[in-house]
């Protein structure tokens, strides 16, 4: 019972976060309601399927996997293409689909040629503290506003929603900090459960509309045959080498979570996970869908249930991989209530800032560290108050970039620590 329950809440954690994507973009390429549903379908085949396959044979970690945000960014850039005429809607869809065909084939060389373990090696606590803190920043706005309930039933905020997604945040908190181990442990279960039945009760649950087939297998190549961009395929390239040091980044927050609560956990194989997260790719474009990645909010999932153990979130991907052959299924999940679910997982996202400072506290702090620490959260901070449309006209790649604050951030700091390190090396070599 105790693997159910566990294996239950895994599945409760990867919906929460896959659900948004995949609605997102189907609504900026304006299609229909059926063809969002096949959408969300092929989505958890594609995140239950990476899921299973990263935890037994790539990084061996229970490490949720969902929608890349960098891929997700470029659908939403070449949304507004479509919309401002650039582009034909059909078309970019075909190029997309070959982009993340070539994008899985860039992670496979890369992983077979086992060039990894450079990149590895930039991912200093200084990096990783930094990347957190600017994950948790790039999110909070999304929370604030999921809870508020903006954008669920009206665009501003909403009384009810509100003061109910309020009380299931209370409700998770409290729960996590209890002293039986069995609420702590089950803590975002019990609150989404608890959430999802109050809104029902309230009436704020929306009706999903959904009337599809039973039982349906995920269709390939949903958007028809893939065509070849030179465009698209440079930024999917980009895009891949971004999404390898994002990768690397989540495994290695997962991985200090276990070497800090003294937890065993295998060695892990970056060029192996490298391989797989290719493979993973080429299914996502095969099957029409966004790429996934691993989702370093795992991070403080774990922290706040402590659960450990890789078994559960295997039997959570597989229950994943099971309900997307269920479409109706697949949108009964996908009708809980966006801001149940922001509540319910609000805490071990917050968690994450915990970990930052975890990282820093093993800085030696200086001038020069401190520099690298402002000037990084500075850029990757502001980004996020660029406005969108201040960037029309710009390369699609350069859009992708200054609209994502944590990957410059984090990009940032890196160069400006080797940088650092280079010249303190030249500063103390000895002159002749």
């Amino acid at each position: 019972m105790k693997l159910f329950f566990s294996s239950f809440q895994w599945m409760v954690f990867i919906l929460a976060g896959s659900i948004v994507a995949p609605i997102s973009i189907g609504t900026a390429f304006h299609l229909q309601s059926a063809e969002i549903a096949e959408l969300l379908q092929r989505t958890f085949f594609i995140i239950g399927i990476s899921g299973f396959l990263q935890a037994l044979f790539g990084h061996r970690l229970p490490i949720t996997e969902g929608p890349a945000g960098l891929w997700w960014g470029v659908f939403m850039v070449y949304a507004g293409l479509v919309s401002a005429g650039s582009f034909n809607g059909q078309d970019v869809l075909h190029q997309l689909e070959m982009g993340m065909l070539i994008c899985g084939l860039l992670f496979i060389f890369l992983g077979l040629m086992k060039w990894i373990g450079p990149l590895k090696k930039l991912f200093t606590p200084l990096v990783t503290g930094t990347y957190l803190i600017l994950l948790v920043a790039q999110l909070s706005g999304s929370f604030i506003k999921g809870i508020l309930g903006i954008g669920y039933l009206s665009n501003s905020v909403d009384g009810k929603v509100a003061v109910t997604a309020i009380a299931i945040l209370i409700l998770s908190m409290v729960l996590g900090k209890a002293k039986s181990r069995f609420l702590r442990s089950y803590s975002v279960l019990i609150s989404l459960i608890a959430g999802w039945g109050l809104f029902s009760l309230l009436g704020l649950v929306k009706d999903s509309g959904f009337h599809g087939k039973t039982v349906a297998l995920p269709e390939i190549f949903a958007w028809g045959a893939p065509q070849f961009s030179g465009g698209i395929a440079l930024t999917s390239i980009i895009i891949g080498f971004l999404l390898l040091a994002n990768m690397v980044a989540s495994v290695n927050v997962v991985e200090n979570v276990y070497k800090n609560e003294k937890q065993p956990h295998s060695d892990i194989n970056y060029n192996q996970t490298t391989g797989l997260m290719g493979m993973n790719t080429l299914i996502a474009g095969l099957f029409s869908a966004v790429a996934c990645v691993p989702i370093s909010g795992t991070a403080g999932f774990i922290l706040t249930t402590k659960m450990f153990q890789r078994l559960p979130y295997i039997i959570g991907s597989l229950m994943i991989l099971a309900i997307s052959l269920f479409p109706k299924l697949t949108f009964f999940f996908a009708s809980i209530p966006a801001p149940v679910g922001y509540a319910t997982i609000f805490v071990p996202f917050s968690s994450m800032i915990g970990l930052a400072l975890k990282e820093y506290r093993s800085l030696k702090f200086n001038e020069n560290t401190l520099f690298v620490i402002a000037t990084s959260l500075m850029i990757g901070l502001g980004c996020t108050f660029i406005p969108p449309a201040a960037l029309k006209g710009l390369p699609n790649i350069l859009t992708t970039l200054l609209n994502n604050g944590l990957i410059l951030g984090m990009l940032t700091c890196m160069l400006l620590e080797q940088l650092n390190k280079r010249q303190t090396k030249l500063s103390d070599s000895p002159s002749f």
